[in-house]
């Protein structure tokens, strides 16, 4: 395992505790504020939050949770992308919503950022969704998925 890796399986361990996961899904709308307020200071600290958000806690003791479920798997789709081939349009149509609530934010168009802005958090709701079934069809230990951890003994 290369340096990259071990980088990210650690980000992953600790943003898979579901107090960073949440915090980070529920403070999607502060993506926009930096664009909405044109302020420096604002944009600075978003990205401070970024940047810490998956940081910010200890490695879950249990992964029972869906947060944590969700962000183990999408790891493992990172890895893998052919595990799910719908996540790739979903994460570029998610984008797409995002630019746009961007785009309306500098304008300060208020329905149009605030939709933008939710289209792209329901669009993450499912593409957890989608990851946490990754995630649990890899910890199957008859699963059909490549690089299993999990194995049958014979």
């Amino acid at each position: 395992m290369n340096r990259s890796q071990r980088l990210r399986q650690w980000v992953f361990a600790r943003h898979s505790h579901p107090v960073s996961a949440s915090t980070r899904l529920i403070t999607t709308p502060l993506v926009v504020a930096p664009f909405w307020t044109r302020r420096a200071d604002v944009a600075v600290g978003v990205l401070v939050w970024l940047a810490v958000n998956p940081i910010m806690t200890p490695e879950p003791t249990q992964r029972n949770s869906f947060a944590t479920r969700a962000i183990l798997g999408e790891e493992r789709w990172l890895a893998h992308r052919d595990l799910d081939r719908t996540m790739s349009a979903v994460n570029v149509i998610g984008t797409i919503f995002l630019g746009g609530s961007v785009l309306a934010a500098q304008q300060r168009r208020k329905l149009p950022t605030a939709l933008g802005v939710a289209a792209t958090m329901a669009l993450t709701l499912y593409g957890w969704r989608r990851y946490a079934e990754v995630y649990e069809s890899d910890r199957k230990p008859d699963s059909v998925m490549p690089d299993r951890r999990h194995t049958v003994s014979r």
